[in-house]
C-alpha cells in the first residue's frame, strides 16, 4: 500500500473519534484503485487505457435511517461526514439494528500465485489481447464479428468504523471476455466465452482453447437443427450448475430479498424442505473451503461494513438452514451476521450480496446421471439468462440429446427454464465431479460487474422446459 495511501489511516481514525458520537453508527471506506480495461471489436481498438481513482464513502445510522456520501476529493471529507450525518438524521425515526460484530484492527492482502497485473505493461497486454483477436477472426469466414475484451483492477481499502474497526485490505481481480458471431444467411449464432482470476495474470495467458472453442461453438451451430420446445429430464454440466445456483437460487438467499418482502421471507422460512437429502449449498468469501485450494473471484477477508468472511450454509441435506447478511438484516431478523454486504466501488452503498457459491459434489458417477433417460438433453456451458424472482430462464453454450442412455446428435437454441424450487426438488442425481466458474460479474441494485465465483457438480434433473422450435 502507497505511503500516501496508508497515510490517511490517521485521519480516518481522528475524523470517526470527532463524530462518531453523533449518530449510532458512523463509518468511513477509503478506496484507491488501479485499473486496465482494453476492448477490440473485430479489428479496431475500442478501447485502450489506464487509470487510477482515489475516493471514498461515508455511511452514518441514525435511529435506523441511513445517510451517505461518495467522494473523490479528499479535502471534503469533513462536509460529507456532515452531509451523511444530517441524512440519517433526517429519515431516520425508529431504531437502528445491527448485528454485533467484533472491533478489529487488521492489515491483509489477497494473495497472488503468480504475476501481479500491475507490474505487465500495457504494451503487452494489449499483444495478449490482439492474439486471441487474431485466433477468432481467423477460424472460419462465417463469423463477422469477434470481441474481445481484457480488464484488470488492484483495489486497496480502508475501513474504519466508530465502533472501533481499522481495516487496510488489498486485492488484484482480474478478466477476459471473448465473443464470436458467426452468420449463414439469415441464421446468426453467438460463442461466448470468459475467463477471470483473483490470482495470477498467468491465468489469462494460455486461453487459446477458449478462444478457439467460442468461434467454433459459434459456427457449428450455424448447421445444427434446433431443438423441440418439450418438458426433457436433463443433465447440466457443473458451469450450468454454477450459474443455476448463483442466479436462481443465490439471489433469493440474499436477506435484503426477503427482508423487504415479506411473501418471500415466507416462502424462505429457516426450515423448510427444499431438495432431497444430497443437496447441501453453500457461500463463501472466506479464502480456503473445503471445495477449494486456491482463491476465488468472490473471495476477501472483511466485507464492506469490516464483519469478518465467512462460510455459510444455505441447505443442508435438502433444508435450508441460512442466508446471506449485511449487519442490519442479520440484526433486524435475529440471525448472524455472515460479511456479505458489498459494494462495487466507493460510489455505492454496501448491499447484501453474494461471494462464491456453489452445490456440493454428490456420490453418482457422471456416466450414470445419463441412465434410464429414453429422451433427454444434455445442456453444457452457458450463453446467457435471466431470473425473475422464483423464476429463471438460461441458454445452453452447446447441447445434445440423450437418447436410450447415450449421449446422440448435437441441437442449438436450447434454454431451460422453470421455478427454482421446483426445480431444486426435481434433482435426481448429484454427480461426483466439480467445477469451480470463475467467470462472474454479478449485478444487483445498480451495482453491476461485482466479482464472484460459482461451482458445482453435474446435475441430472427431471421435468426441465426446454424451449425451441414447437414444429
Amino acid at each position: 500500500m502507497s505511503d500516501l495511501f496508508a497515510e490517511h489511516k490517521n485521519r480516518l481514525s481522528e475524523l470517526i473519534s470527532t463524530y462518531g458520537d453523533r449518530v449510532d453508527f458512523l463509518t468511513i471506506r477509503l478506496e484507491q484503485v488501479e485499473e486496465t480495461n482494453i476492448l477490440l471489436r473485430t479489428s479496431k481498438i475500442e478501447t485502450l487505457s489506464e487509470s487510477i481513482a482515489l475516493g471514498g464513502q461515508v455511511r452514518a445510522c441514525h435511529r435506523g435511517g441511513w445517510g451517505f456520501a461518495a467522494f473523490n476529493d479528499l479535502s471534503t471529507l469533513v462536509a460529507r461526514i456532515e452531509e451523511a450525518i444530517a441524512a440519517a438524521k433526517m429519515v431516520g425515526e425508529s431504531e437502528t439494528i445491527l448485528a454485533n460484530v467484533e472491533a478489529v484492527h487488521d492489515i491483509c492482502q489477497i494473495p497472488l500465485s503468480g504475476s501481479n497485473p500491475r507490474e505487465i505493461s500495457l504494451r503487452n497486454k494489449k499483444a495478449l489481447c490482439d492474439r486471441y483477436n487474431e485466433l477468432l477472426r481467423s477460424y472460419n469466414k462465417c463469423l463477422t464479428s469477434t470481441t474481445v475484451s481484457y480488464s484488470d483492477s488492484s483495489q486497496k481499502i480502508i475501513i474504519a468504523t466508530s465502533e472501533g474497526s481499522l481495516i487496510e485490505q488489498s486485492w488484484s481481480d482480474m478478466e477476459m471476455r471473448f465473443a464470436a458471431i458467426a452468420r449463414k444467411g439469415d441464421t446468426v449464432q453467438t460463442g461466448r466465452e470468459t475467463v477471470g482470476s483473483r490470482q495470477a495474470y498467468e491465468d489469462l495467458c494460455n486461453l487459446d482453447h477458449q478462444v478457439i472453442g467460442a468461434a467454433q461453438r459459434a459456427v457449428d451451430a450455424l448447421s445444427l437443427p434446433k431443438i423441440k420446445g418439450n418438458i426433457y429430464t436433463v443433465v447440466i454440466d457443473p458451469i450450468l450448475t454454477g450459474l443455476f445456483v448463483h442466479e436462481a437460487f443465490g439471489h433469493l438467499s440474499e436477506a435484503d430479498m426477503a427482508y423487504e418482502n415479506p411473501d418471500l421471507l415466507e416462502i424462505m422460512s429457516i426450515g423448510k424442505r427444499f431438495g432431497s437429502e444430497e443437496l447441501q449449498i453453500f457461500d463463501g468469501a472466506a479464502p480456503i473451503t473445503s471445495e477449494q485450494n486456491y482463491i476465488h473471484r468472490g473471495s476477501y477477508f472483511y466485507d464492506d461494513e469490516g464483519t469478518p468472511s465467512t462460510t455459510t450454509q444455505l441447505i443442508k441435506d435438502g433444508i435450508l438452514v441460512g442466508r446471506l447478511h449485511s449487519r442490519e438484516t442479520a440484526g433486524t431478523l435475529g440471525e448472524q451476521p455472515t460479511g456479505n454486504a458489498r459494494c462495487l466501488n466507493y460510489n455505492y452503498s454496501p448491499i447484501v450480496r453474494m461471494t462464491n457459491t456453489w452445490i456440493a459434489r454428490g456420490h453418482t458417477p457422471v456416466t450414470e446421471l445419463f441412465q434410464g433417460i429414453s429422451e433427454g438433453v444434455y445442456a453444457r456451458n452457458w450463453l446467457g439468462g435471466m431470473t425473475n424472482g422464483e423464476m429463471f430462464t438460461f441458454s445452453a453454450g452447446e447441447a445434445w440429446m440423450i437418447r436410450n442412455g447415450e449421449i446422440a446428435e448435437p441441437v442449438k437454441d436450447v434454454t431451460l427454464s422453470g421455478n427454482v424450487f421446483k426445480t431444486l426438488a426435481n434433482i435426481e442425481a448429484i454427480g461426483n465431479d466439480f467445477y469451480w466458474d470463475e467467470s462472474g460479474g454479478c449485478g444487483k441494485g445498480g451495482q453491476s460487474g461485482l466479482a464472484v465465483g460459482c461451482g458445482g457438480p453435474s446435475l441430472r434433473i427431471q421435468n426441465v422446459t426446454i424451449g425451441g422450435d414447437s414444429n
